[in-house]
Protein backbone atom coordinates (compact mmCIF):
# COMPACT_ATOMS: atom_id res chain seq x y z
CA UNK A 1 0.00 0.00 0.00
CA UNK A 2 0.75 3.84 -0.55
CA UNK A 3 -0.38 6.84 0.99
CA UNK A 4 -0.28 10.30 -0.13
CA UNK A 5 -0.69 13.14 2.94
CA UNK A 6 -0.68 16.76 2.25
CA UNK A 7 1.25 18.83 4.53
CA UNK A 8 2.55 21.92 3.86
CA UNK A 9 0.98 21.16 -0.09
CA UNK A 10 4.90 19.05 -0.64
CA UNK A 11 3.39 15.82 -1.41
CA UNK A 12 4.79 13.38 0.47
CA UNK A 13 4.58 9.54 -0.16
CA UNK A 14 4.91 7.26 2.89
CA UNK A 15 5.09 3.15 2.79
CA UNK A 16 2.74 2.48 5.31
CA UNK A 17 4.98 -0.56 6.73
CA UNK A 18 7.55 2.18 7.72
CA UNK A 19 4.00 4.22 9.74
CA UNK A 20 1.82 3.68 12.78
CA UNK A 21 -0.58 2.46 10.21
CA UNK A 22 0.36 -1.02 10.17
CA UNK A 23 3.34 -1.37 12.17
CA UNK A 24 1.88 -0.34 15.58
CA UNK A 25 -0.94 -2.98 14.75
CA UNK A 26 0.13 -5.75 16.84
CA UNK A 27 0.99 -9.37 14.82
CA UNK A 28 -1.69 -10.45 12.13
CA UNK A 29 -3.48 -13.49 12.15
CA UNK A 30 -5.44 -16.35 10.46
CA UNK A 31 -4.82 -18.12 7.26
CA UNK A 32 -6.21 -18.91 4.33
CA UNK A 33 -6.46 -16.29 1.64
CA UNK A 34 -9.63 -13.57 2.51
CA UNK A 35 -9.56 -10.96 4.86
CA UNK A 36 -12.45 -8.15 5.90
CA UNK A 37 -12.67 -4.82 5.00
CA UNK A 38 -14.79 -1.72 5.75
CA UNK A 39 -15.19 1.74 4.68
CA UNK A 40 -15.01 5.06 7.13
CA UNK A 41 -16.24 8.29 5.49
CA UNK A 42 -13.93 10.76 7.05
CA UNK A 43 -14.69 13.50 4.59
CA UNK A 44 -16.76 16.06 4.58
CA UNK A 45 -17.35 16.61 0.61
CA UNK A 46 -19.72 14.13 0.18
CA UNK A 47 -23.05 13.22 1.33
CA UNK A 48 -22.72 9.11 1.41
CA UNK A 49 -19.87 7.47 -0.34
CA UNK A 50 -19.19 3.14 -1.66
CA UNK A 51 -16.52 0.95 -1.23
CA UNK A 52 -16.21 -1.38 -4.07
CA UNK A 53 -13.59 -4.24 -4.88
CA UNK A 54 -13.15 -5.33 -8.30
CA UNK A 55 -16.21 -3.49 -9.41
CA UNK A 56 -18.22 -5.62 -6.66
CA UNK A 57 -20.00 -3.15 -4.25
CA UNK A 58 -18.78 -3.86 -0.59
CA UNK A 59 -19.83 -1.26 1.49
CA UNK A 60 -23.03 1.31 0.27
CA UNK A 61 -24.33 4.92 1.33
CA UNK A 62 -21.56 5.29 3.90
CA UNK A 63 -22.43 8.58 5.55
CA UNK A 64 -19.95 11.19 6.87
CA UNK A 65 -18.38 9.87 10.33
CA UNK A 66 -20.09 6.42 10.05
CA UNK A 67 -18.31 3.30 8.90
CA UNK A 68 -19.88 0.14 6.88
CA UNK A 69 -19.92 -3.91 8.02
CA UNK A 70 -17.36 -5.59 7.36
CA UNK A 71 -16.91 -7.70 3.95
CA UNK A 72 -14.79 -10.80 3.49
CA UNK A 73 -12.33 -10.01 0.31
CA UNK A 74 -9.56 -12.15 -1.49
CA UNK A 75 -6.09 -10.58 -1.30
CA UNK A 76 -6.07 -11.91 -4.64
CA UNK A 77 -8.43 -8.32 -5.95
CA UNK A 78 -6.76 -6.12 -7.78
CA UNK A 79 -8.93 -3.10 -7.91
CA UNK A 80 -10.40 -0.99 -4.73
CA UNK A 81 -12.26 2.22 -5.26
CA UNK A 82 -14.09 4.54 -3.05
CA UNK A 83 -17.36 5.96 -4.60
CA UNK A 84 -19.69 8.74 -4.62
CA UNK A 85 -22.91 7.61 -3.79
CA UNK A 86 -25.33 9.27 -5.82
CA UNK A 87 -23.28 9.25 -9.31
CA UNK A 88 -20.61 6.41 -8.64
CA UNK A 89 -17.69 8.60 -9.39
CA UNK A 90 -14.74 7.15 -8.56
CA UNK A 91 -12.58 9.68 -6.01
CA UNK A 92 -10.00 7.57 -4.30
CA UNK A 93 -8.64 4.39 -5.64
CA UNK A 94 -6.10 1.92 -3.73
CA UNK A 95 -5.30 -1.95 -3.66
CA UNK A 96 -6.52 -5.19 -1.43
CA UNK A 97 -4.13 -5.78 2.25
CA UNK A 98 -1.93 -8.07 1.43
CA UNK A 99 -2.28 -9.94 4.34
CA UNK A 100 -5.13 -12.29 5.07
CA UNK A 101 -6.82 -13.38 8.05
CA UNK A 102 -6.97 -9.70 9.66
CA UNK A 103 -9.87 -6.95 10.16
CA UNK A 104 -9.07 -3.45 7.89
CA UNK A 105 -10.63 0.05 7.67
CA UNK A 106 -10.17 2.29 4.40
CA UNK A 107 -10.37 5.23 5.58
CA UNK A 108 -11.13 8.19 3.18
CA UNK A 109 -10.65 11.75 3.88
CA UNK A 110 -9.66 15.01 2.45
CA UNK A 111 -11.86 17.56 0.67
CA UNK A 112 -12.87 17.79 -3.04
CA UNK A 113 -9.58 17.55 -5.52
CA UNK A 114 -8.03 16.30 -2.57
CA UNK A 115 -9.45 13.19 -1.64
CA UNK A 116 -7.16 10.23 0.13
CA UNK A 117 -7.81 6.98 1.15
CA UNK A 118 -5.64 5.25 3.56
CA UNK A 119 -5.62 1.78 5.83
CA UNK A 120 -6.12 0.69 9.11
CA UNK A 121 -5.18 -2.49 10.11
CA UNK A 122 -7.27 -3.59 13.17
CA UNK A 123 -5.41 -7.08 14.70
CA UNK A 124 -3.68 -4.62 18.28
CA UNK A 125 -3.48 -7.31 21.17
CA UNK A 126 -5.85 -5.66 24.05
CA UNK A 127 -4.11 -4.22 26.58
CA UNK A 128 -4.80 -5.70 30.57
CA UNK A 129 -7.82 -4.88 32.32
CA UNK A 130 -8.10 -0.85 33.67
CA UNK A 131 -5.70 -0.19 30.54
CA UNK A 132 -6.33 1.14 26.83
CA UNK A 133 -4.62 1.87 23.59
CA UNK A 134 -5.35 4.79 21.83
CA UNK A 135 -3.91 5.37 18.00
CA UNK A 136 -3.98 8.97 17.05
CA UNK A 137 -4.32 9.66 13.43
CA UNK A 138 -3.80 13.63 11.84
CA UNK A 139 -5.32 13.25 8.88
CA UNK A 140 -5.79 16.77 8.87
CA UNK A 141 -2.70 17.88 6.83
CA UNK A 142 -4.06 21.91 6.33
CA UNK A 143 -4.04 21.93 9.74
CA UNK A 144 -0.02 21.35 9.84
CA UNK A 145 1.89 19.78 13.27
CA UNK A 146 -0.24 19.19 16.00
CA UNK A 147 -0.28 18.19 19.68
CA UNK A 148 -2.60 16.15 21.55
CA UNK A 149 -3.07 15.77 25.16
CA UNK A 150 -5.96 13.57 27.70
CA UNK A 151 -6.77 15.80 30.64
CA UNK A 152 -8.80 14.70 33.36
CA UNK A 153 -9.11 18.86 33.69
CA UNK A 154 -12.41 20.98 33.19
CA UNK A 155 -11.00 22.93 30.26
CA UNK A 156 -7.93 22.89 27.75
CA UNK A 157 -5.62 25.71 29.91
CA UNK A 158 -3.43 22.09 30.30
CA UNK A 159 -1.22 24.65 32.62
CA UNK A 160 -0.14 21.26 34.12
CA UNK A 161 -0.75 18.61 31.52
CA UNK A 162 1.73 16.80 29.59
CA UNK A 163 1.25 15.96 25.68
CA UNK A 164 0.20 12.27 24.71
CA UNK A 165 1.70 12.54 21.42
CA UNK A 166 3.19 16.02 20.25
CA UNK A 167 4.52 17.44 16.50
CA UNK A 168 2.12 14.94 15.05
CA UNK A 169 2.60 15.46 11.35
CA UNK A 170 -0.28 15.65 8.44
CA UNK A 171 -0.49 11.90 7.22
CA UNK A 172 1.03 10.53 10.05
CA UNK A 173 0.11 8.13 13.48
CA UNK A 174 1.42 8.72 16.92
CA UNK A 175 1.87 4.87 16.88
CA UNK A 176 -0.74 2.96 19.68
CA UNK A 177 -0.05 4.31 23.13
CA UNK A 178 -1.23 2.14 26.23
CA UNK A 179 -3.03 4.78 28.89
CA UNK A 180 -5.49 4.25 32.07
CA UNK A 181 -9.38 3.30 30.64
CA UNK A 182 -12.12 5.93 31.69
CA UNK A 183 -13.22 9.20 30.68
CA UNK A 184 -11.03 11.95 29.53
CA UNK A 185 -10.94 15.69 27.63
CA UNK A 186 -9.09 15.52 24.45
CA UNK A 187 -7.84 19.03 23.96
CA UNK A 188 -6.15 19.29 20.39
CA UNK A 189 -3.40 22.49 20.09
CA UNK A 190 -0.73 23.60 17.39
CA UNK A 191 2.47 21.73 17.49
CA UNK A 192 4.32 23.89 20.77
CA UNK A 193 1.64 26.00 21.34
CA UNK A 194 -0.81 24.92 24.10
CA UNK A 195 -3.00 28.55 24.06
CA UNK A 196 -3.39 27.52 19.73
CA UNK A 197 -6.86 25.22 20.49
CA UNK A 198 -7.94 23.12 17.21
CA UNK A 199 -10.09 21.06 18.83
CA UNK A 200 -12.15 20.70 22.56
CA UNK A 201 -13.48 17.11 22.91
CA UNK A 202 -15.43 17.01 26.30
CA UNK A 203 -15.74 13.61 27.02
CA UNK A 204 -13.95 10.07 25.18
CA UNK A 205 -14.13 7.32 26.53
CA UNK A 206 -11.75 4.46 26.65
CA UNK A 207 -13.45 0.99 28.26
CA UNK A 208 -11.13 -1.33 29.75
CA UNK A 209 -8.94 -3.34 27.61
CA UNK A 210 -9.69 -1.25 24.26
CA UNK A 211 -7.76 -0.57 21.56
CA UNK A 212 -8.84 2.67 20.04
CA UNK A 213 -8.67 5.47 17.21
CA UNK A 214 -8.64 8.91 17.18
CA UNK A 215 -9.04 10.03 13.79
CA UNK A 216 -8.52 14.00 13.20
CA UNK A 217 -9.62 15.64 10.03
CA UNK A 218 -9.70 18.77 8.42
CA UNK A 219 -12.18 21.61 8.83
CA UNK A 220 -14.06 23.94 6.04
CA UNK A 221 -11.51 26.52 7.42
CA UNK A 222 -8.24 24.42 7.34
CA UNK A 223 -7.05 25.43 10.77
CA UNK A 224 -9.41 23.45 13.19
CA UNK A 225 -9.77 20.27 13.06
CA UNK A 226 -12.72 17.86 13.70
CA UNK A 227 -12.30 14.56 15.50
CA UNK A 228 -13.43 10.61 14.90
CA UNK A 229 -13.01 8.37 17.34
CA UNK A 230 -13.14 4.24 16.23
CA UNK A 231 -12.86 0.74 18.41
CA UNK A 232 -10.77 -1.32 17.00
CA UNK A 233 -13.33 -4.05 14.87
CA UNK A 234 -15.89 -1.78 16.47
CA UNK A 235 -18.01 1.51 16.17
CA UNK A 236 -16.98 4.94 15.86
CA UNK A 237 -18.31 8.04 17.27
CA UNK A 238 -18.02 12.05 15.53
CA UNK A 239 -16.95 14.53 17.76
CA UNK A 240 -17.17 17.62 15.38
CA UNK A 241 -15.90 20.85 16.36
CA UNK A 242 -18.08 23.32 18.21
CA UNK A 243 -15.91 26.40 17.64
CA UNK A 244 -14.96 29.09 14.95
CA UNK A 245 -11.74 31.12 14.91
CA UNK A 246 -12.55 35.01 14.30
CA UNK A 247 -10.55 38.14 13.81
CA UNK A 248 -10.81 41.89 13.23
CA UNK A 249 -9.42 44.25 10.27
CA UNK A 250 -9.08 47.79 10.90
CA UNK A 251 -9.39 49.51 7.18
CA UNK A 252 -11.15 52.79 8.23
CA UNK A 253 -10.14 55.91 6.61
CA UNK A 254 -7.94 58.79 8.49
CA UNK A 255 -6.40 56.23 10.75
CA UNK A 256 -9.55 55.48 12.75
CA UNK A 257 -9.35 53.53 15.49
CA UNK A 258 -11.36 50.19 16.08
CA UNK A 259 -11.94 48.27 18.96
CA UNK A 260 -14.09 44.80 19.42
CA UNK A 261 -14.82 41.76 20.64
CA UNK A 262 -16.43 38.74 19.70
CA UNK A 263 -18.42 36.72 22.86
CA UNK A 264 -16.64 38.85 25.17
CA UNK A 265 -13.36 37.83 23.83
CA UNK A 266 -11.13 40.86 23.10
CA UNK A 267 -10.41 41.42 19.07
CA UNK A 268 -8.61 44.57 18.68
CA UNK A 269 -8.25 47.49 21.40
CA UNK A 270 -7.74 50.55 19.76
CA UNK A 271 -6.61 49.53 16.85
CA UNK A 272 -5.26 52.76 14.53
CA UNK A 273 -5.95 51.86 10.96
CA UNK A 274 -4.40 49.46 8.61
CA UNK A 275 -3.67 46.71 10.77
CA UNK A 276 -4.55 42.88 10.88
CA UNK A 277 -5.77 41.21 14.21
CA UNK A 278 -4.75 37.66 15.19
CA UNK A 279 -7.57 35.12 14.68
CA UNK A 280 -9.41 34.01 18.47
CA UNK A 281 -11.53 30.73 18.61
CA UNK A 282 -15.01 31.38 20.00
CA UNK A 283 -17.87 29.28 20.14
CA UNK A 284 -20.51 28.97 17.09
CA UNK A 285 -23.53 29.70 16.67
CA UNK A 286 -25.26 33.03 16.69
CA UNK A 287 -22.26 35.77 18.49
CA UNK A 288 -22.57 38.85 20.51
CA UNK A 289 -20.28 41.25 18.80
CA UNK A 290 -18.98 44.87 20.33
CA UNK A 291 -17.06 47.48 18.31
CA UNK A 292 -15.98 50.69 18.89
CA UNK A 293 -15.05 53.27 16.21
CA UNK A 294 -12.93 55.96 17.19
CA UNK A 295 -13.98 55.37 20.94
CA UNK A 296 -17.76 55.70 20.13
CA UNK A 297 -20.12 52.72 20.45
CA UNK A 298 -21.17 51.66 17.07
CA UNK A 299 -23.93 48.64 16.06
CA UNK A 300 -22.79 46.27 13.82
CA UNK A 301 -24.99 43.23 12.96
CA UNK A 302 -23.12 39.96 14.54
CA UNK A 303 -22.11 37.27 12.81
CA UNK A 304 -23.82 34.21 12.85
CA UNK A 305 -20.66 31.72 13.32
CA UNK A 306 -20.27 28.36 11.24
CA UNK A 307 -18.20 25.91 13.41
CA UNK A 308 -15.18 25.17 11.87
CA UNK A 309 -14.87 28.34 9.91
CA UNK A 310 -12.31 31.02 9.92
CA UNK A 311 -13.57 34.81 9.53
CA UNK A 312 -12.26 38.08 9.36
CA UNK A 313 -14.66 40.92 10.65
CA UNK A 314 -13.69 43.97 7.93
CA UNK A 315 -14.59 46.97 9.25
CA UNK A 316 -13.96 49.94 6.31
CA UNK A 317 -15.17 53.30 5.20
CA UNK A 318 -15.12 56.56 6.55
CA UNK A 319 -14.88 56.78 10.93
CA UNK A 320 -18.08 58.74 10.89
CA UNK A 321 -20.18 56.07 8.96
CA UNK A 322 -17.89 52.60 9.15
CA UNK A 323 -19.04 49.79 7.89
CA UNK A 324 -18.90 46.15 8.76
CA UNK A 325 -18.24 42.93 6.59
CA UNK A 326 -17.96 39.31 7.89
CA UNK A 327 -15.76 37.57 5.14
CA UNK A 328 -15.60 33.67 5.52
CA UNK A 329 -12.62 32.95 5.19
CA UNK A 330 -10.81 29.68 3.50
CA UNK A 331 -7.30 28.86 4.84
CA UNK A 332 -7.08 25.18 3.33
CA UNK A 333 -3.93 24.64 1.87
CA UNK A 334 -3.97 24.73 -2.04
CA UNK A 335 -5.23 21.19 -3.61
CA UNK A 336 -3.44 21.56 -7.35
CA UNK A 337 -1.74 18.28 -8.71
CA UNK A 338 1.11 16.76 -6.89
CA UNK A 339 3.77 18.88 -7.26
CA UNK A 340 2.19 21.71 -9.06
CA UNK A 341 3.65 24.10 -6.61
CA UNK A 342 0.96 26.03 -6.10
CA UNK A 343 -0.32 29.26 -3.75
CA UNK A 344 -3.15 30.50 -2.99
CA UNK A 345 -4.32 34.30 -3.22
CA UNK A 346 -6.93 36.16 -2.93
CA UNK A 347 -7.42 40.28 -2.47
CA UNK A 348 -10.14 42.24 -0.37
CA UNK A 349 -11.38 45.62 -1.03
CA UNK A 350 -11.44 48.00 1.68
CA UNK A 351 -11.30 51.45 -0.56
CA UNK A 352 -14.05 53.83 -1.85
CA UNK A 353 -13.13 52.80 -5.14
CA UNK A 354 -14.45 49.89 -6.55
CA UNK A 355 -12.83 47.89 -9.44
CA UNK A 356 -9.84 46.88 -7.46
CA UNK A 357 -7.50 44.29 -9.57
CA UNK A 358 -4.07 41.66 -8.50
CA UNK A 359 -1.69 40.93 -10.78
CA UNK A 360 0.87 38.44 -10.30
CA UNK A 361 3.78 38.26 -12.58
CA UNK A 362 1.78 40.31 -14.89
CA UNK A 363 -0.35 37.98 -14.65
CA UNK A 364 -4.32 38.80 -13.44
CA UNK A 365 -5.37 36.81 -10.58
CA UNK A 366 -8.17 39.06 -9.29
CA UNK A 367 -10.08 42.21 -11.25
CA UNK A 368 -13.09 44.05 -10.90
CA UNK A 369 -13.54 43.73 -6.61
CA UNK A 370 -15.81 45.73 -5.75
CA UNK A 371 -15.65 48.12 -2.43
CA UNK A 372 -16.05 46.31 0.48
CA UNK A 373 -15.81 42.53 -1.25
CA UNK A 374 -13.32 39.97 -0.88
CA UNK A 375 -12.41 38.65 -4.66
CA UNK A 376 -12.83 34.49 -5.16
CA UNK A 377 -9.40 32.40 -4.27
CA UNK A 378 -7.45 31.74 -6.81
CA UNK A 379 -4.34 29.88 -7.42
CA UNK A 380 -0.67 30.62 -9.22
CA UNK A 381 2.70 29.25 -9.15
CA UNK A 382 5.12 29.58 -6.19
CA UNK A 383 8.06 31.64 -7.08
CA UNK A 384 11.21 32.54 -4.81
CA UNK A 385 10.70 36.32 -6.63
CA UNK A 386 7.61 37.51 -8.73
CA UNK A 387 5.98 40.88 -9.52
CA UNK A 388 3.24 41.62 -7.56
CA UNK A 389 0.75 44.29 -8.39
CA UNK A 390 -2.62 46.11 -6.45
CA UNK A 391 -4.86 48.37 -9.12
CA UNK A 392 -7.66 50.30 -9.47
CA UNK A 393 -8.66 51.61 -12.51
CA UNK A 394 -8.67 55.26 -11.44
CA UNK A 395 -4.20 55.23 -11.60
CA UNK A 396 -2.13 54.75 -13.56
CA UNK A 397 0.16 53.46 -11.26
CA UNK A 398 -0.60 50.60 -9.12
CA UNK A 399 -1.55 50.94 -5.12
CA UNK A 400 1.38 48.50 -4.22
CA UNK A 401 3.36 46.82 -6.06
CA UNK A 402 6.30 44.20 -5.24
CA UNK A 403 8.82 43.26 -7.52
CA UNK A 404 10.72 40.41 -5.57
CA UNK A 405 8.01 39.23 -3.43
CA UNK A 406 8.35 35.92 -2.01
CA UNK A 407 5.37 33.22 -2.40
CA UNK A 408 6.28 29.94 -1.51
CA UNK A 409 5.23 26.39 -2.52
CA UNK A 410 1.53 25.96 -0.06
CA UNK A 411 1.33 29.20 0.95
CA UNK A 412 -2.07 30.78 1.60
CA UNK A 413 -2.04 34.61 1.14
CA UNK A 414 -4.64 37.48 1.79
CA UNK A 415 -4.07 41.06 0.17
CA UNK A 416 -6.04 43.79 2.03
CA UNK A 417 -6.55 46.82 -0.15
CA UNK A 418 -6.59 49.70 2.25
CA UNK A 419 -6.73 53.80 3.38
CA UNK A 420 -3.85 55.18 4.65
CA UNK A 421 -2.69 58.48 5.98
CA UNK A 422 0.62 58.87 3.81
CA UNK A 423 0.83 61.92 1.46
CA UNK A 424 4.15 60.52 0.04
CA UNK A 425 4.77 58.32 -2.37
CA UNK A 426 7.29 54.93 -1.62
CA UNK A 427 8.39 51.60 -3.42
CA UNK A 428 5.72 49.51 -2.64
CA UNK A 429 2.71 52.38 -2.50
CA UNK A 430 3.37 54.18 -5.41
CA UNK A 431 0.04 56.17 -4.94
CA UNK A 432 -0.57 58.59 -1.63
CA UNK A 433 -2.85 57.21 0.72
CA UNK A 434 -3.83 53.81 -0.62
CA UNK A 435 -1.61 50.55 -0.16
CA UNK A 436 -2.37 47.11 0.13
CA UNK A 437 -1.37 44.51 3.48
CA UNK A 438 0.66 41.38 2.38
CA UNK A 439 -1.18 38.92 5.00
CA UNK A 440 0.76 35.38 4.54
CA UNK A 441 -2.20 32.80 6.09
CA UNK A 442 -1.12 29.85 5.81
CA UNK A 443 1.52 27.61 6.51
Amino acid sequence: MRFTPWATRLVLTLSLSATAFLTACGSGGGGGSDTKVRLLNATRSYASLDLSVDDKTINSKVAYASVGDYATVNTSATAVRVLTSDVGTSISATAVPSAAGSNYTYITYGFAGAIRTTLLQENQDAPEANKAKLLVLNLAPDAGALDVYLTTAADCSLAADTALTTNLQGGSGSGYIQVNSGTFRVCVTGYGRRTDLRLNIPAVTLDSASVNSLILVASEGGVLVNGITAVQKGAVKNFANTQARVRTVAALANAGTVSSSINNQPLFTAAISPLIGDYVTTASGASTLTAQVNGVDKTFTAPALTAGHDYTLLVWGDPAAPKLVTLDDDNRLPTGAAGSGDVKIRVVNALPTSGLGLNVGFGAIASNVASGTVSATNTTGSSASIQVDVTIPTSALPIYTHSTLALPTGSVWTFFAVPTTATVATTNSPVPGMTALPKRERP
